[in-house]
């Protein structure tokens, strides 16, 4: 069943909150801890985003947000701090890989819009290719927050054994910056563009025998205004191979991310190249912030 097959729709009755919960251990199984069914329909009647993805009569996506306040101005009063917070958004494992997830992104940005709010935040793992391609590429969000280990251990499959390591996600909905990337009115970049503007490779890696990709040994100085930062095509697949390998990305690429923020850059940009035999992934960094609008 293609996207445009899928109907997306608010979910407000109990029976449909428990269909959330189990969908969450299909999402995330294991010994994951899932948001139970009451705590779900307060958040949906109380000001809160909560939407299901439909195959005809059954859910296979949703994503749970609720209205917070934006940490990064405390200076400003609340009402002008307002911003969304989404925390959770999964897709049923066959039916990944369709647009549904960046279906509900957009489903919830226009939820959002409607009450006003401009500013839409969430966490993802910075090494899931999958997610930075949609999150960063496809609708334009923007990364300069690295939350290390932000949920402690975790003890599901998708994240067990790893410090839970998070990018923040910035969307700021009503900019020409997303609704380019939404529209695709403008082609994206490729590589080759940001190579030719002075984009340095700061951590290049090394496929190893056995066609795992090694992170760098020598790790490059940020400098000047755009630098690329390579992460694993497919971390789950590494994952799964060498978990010691695994943590040898997390921790190199905490690093540079750390002090790439502390040092005025920001995450605006995500290169896959999926053509080649073995595919590279890359995210592109932008020093200061006049990359928001």
């Amino acid at each position: 069943m293609s996207a445009d097959q899928i109907h997306i729709r608010s979910l407000q009755t109990i029976d449909e909150m428990m269909q959330v919960v189990e969908l969450q251990a299909l999402v995330w199984p294991g010994d994951a801890v899932v948001v139970p069914g009451h705590l779900l329909l307060t958040v949906a009647h109380n000001g809160g985003v909560l939407l299901g993805a439909f195959a005809g009569d059954e859910l296979v996506g949703f994503v749970l947000g609720f209205l917070g306040v934006d940490e990064q101005s405390p200076d400003r009063v609340a009402m002008a701090r307002l911003k969304h917070c989404s925390h959770m958004l999964g897709v049923r494992p066959d039916y990944r890989d369709r647009g549904i997830g960046q279906g509900l992104k957009l489903a919830q940005r226009a939820q959002v819009l409607k009450q006003g709010v401009r500013l839409i935040t969430w966490t993802f793992d910075p090494l899931q290719s999958r997610n930075a391609h949609v999150n960063i590429r496809r609708l334009g969000g923007l990364c300069r927050r690295y939350l290390a280990n932000r949920y402690g251990a975790m003890r599901d499959e998708v994240n067990e054994g790893l410090p839970s390591d998070r990018f923040e996600v910035e969307w700021w909905i009503t900019t020409p910056r997303v609704e380019t990337r939404i529209s695709g009115s403008r082609p994206p970049l490729d590589l080759a563009h940001f190579l030719s503007a002075g984009a340095t490779k700061v951590n290049p890696a090394v496929l190893g025998d056995d066609d795992l990709l090694r992170p760098a040994e020598q790790v490059a100085e940020l400098e000047g205004n755009v630098a690329l930062v390579e992460i694993p095509s497919d971390f789950d697949r590494l994952r799964a191979a060498d978990l010691g390998l695994a943590n040898d990305w997390r921790l190199q690429t905490r690093r540079i991310f750390q002090s790439a923020f502390d040092a005025g850059y920001l995450v605006s940009d995500f290169v896959h190249l999926a053509g080649e035999q073995f595919p590279r992934s890359y995210y592109l960094l932008i020093h200061g912030e006049g990359t928001l609008g």
